[in-house]
């Protein structure tokens, strides 16, 4: 197990480093950059607000049109383009400038956010209660239904019960969690019919000042809607996993061997059957919360103005604020790498019959 430990570890390193330089090379060919965004600020044909013209960080990004011909700039002083370049860092060639930020991004040194007064980590750690909160809640509350739900639809394999819950998935998965979220406020945020549920931020303005009781109960009231839409479809792929993983088990020849030895259908099933079952749905838990976690419900996050990290990492994009761009994405792969050997890892603990050192990675 050392081994394949150490191979998967030694493999994480080309593997973050094609993901950032594929993602450095499309960058050089996007539209748009931090310094048309400031040119476009100065000159009044921006849209984006931007805080300040900062410098900082790690020097990565794209100067579009080359050298110092910008889209906008005409009438500006040259000098002032140069030193705009300076100061985002690209008077550097890219080449360098790749090699400079990976060389920082290996220390964890990710420096400042192009267009506001914060680090990069203290950026994400500011929006991580959003994320935490949807990530978090909305992998309890799937597997939470999707496991019982699977072993319940196993056991009344082909029944009416067993017919209709298929139908009810196939729907609840087929519709998109926007959409549904549009719904829930049209019905319960003080749309056309109910004012139930508050329709912006994680907790009230007036948070501080409630008792802990109150404070727990103002946190779920403004969870209720966004979890409620993104559930409606997350359940679906677990439960009929769930199912057929049973299906599987209670086929074999051991559950045989135990029902003739006199166990009830509640002996065989919880005592011999869950366990072989649930290992491909345990093993799988880590990556399930992390891709909840860090994929982002982007639009769940607009529409119920939940500041997370999908938003941030959109309104990134858009602002061209690159440091936060790339940092974010060498993070988010970074731990999904070491998640999917802790999935990995976690088989061999659930079953020590499962022996990775055997195998080829």
């Amino acid at each position: 197990m050392g081994a394949y430990i150490l191979r998967r570890l030694l493999l994480m390193i080309p593997t973050l480093l094609g993901i950032m330089a594929i993602s450095f090379a499309v960058i050089q060919f996007a539209p748009g950059g931090p310094i048309e965004q400031v040119i476009a600020n100065l000159t009044g044909e921006g849209g984006t607000a931007l805080d300040r013209v900062g410098g900082g960080g790690s020097e990565v990004g794209s100067a579009d049109a080359g050298g110092s011909s910008y889209r906008g700039a005409q009438g500006l002083d040259p000098q002032f383009i140069a030193q705009l370049e300076a100061q985002f860092g690209f008077d550097r060639p890219p080449l360098e400038r790749f090699a400079r930020m990976i060389w920082d991004y290996a220390r964890f040194d990710f420096g400042e956010s192009y267009f506001r007064d914060i680090t990069v980590i203290d950026l994400v750690l500011e929006k991580m209660p959003v994320s935490i909160s949807l990530g978090l809640w909305l992998t309890l509350i799937s597997y939470g239904i999707s496991i019982p739900l699977g072993i319940r639809k196993a056991v009344k394999d082909g029944s009416a019960f067993d017919i209709w819950t298929s139908g009810i998935i196939i729907v609840a998965y087929a519709i998109p969690g926007f959409l549904f979220a549009i719904l829930l406020m049209v019905l319960f945020a003080g749309g056309s019919f109910f004012d139930w549920f508050p329709l912006r931020g994680l907790v009230s303005e007036n948070w501080q000042e409630l008792s802990w009781p109150e404070r727990i109960l103002d946190y779920f009231w403004h969870l209720t809607l966004p979890l409620t839409a993104m559930v409606l479809s997350a359940f679906a792929t677990t439960t009929l996993l769930t199912k057929n993983s049973f299906l599987d088990e209670i086929r074999k020849q051991y559950v045989v061997t135990a029902r003739s030895k006199g166990l009830s259908d509640g002996q065989v099933l919880y005592g011999h059957v869950f366990r072989n079952a649930m290992l491909i749905i345990i093993a799988g838990f880590p990556g399930a919360f992390i891709s909840a976690f860090f994929t982002g419900a982007l639009l769940i996050e607009t529409i119920f103005s939940l500041d997370g990290l999908g938003l941030l990492g959109f309104r990134s994009v858009l602002d061209r604020d690159y440091p936060v761009v790339f940092a974010t994405l060498y993070i988010f792969s970074l731990i999904g790498l070491i998640v999917s050997l802790l999935s990995d890892l976690m088989y061999t603990w659930i079953d020590p019959r499962i022996d990775f050192d055997r195998r080829d990675v």
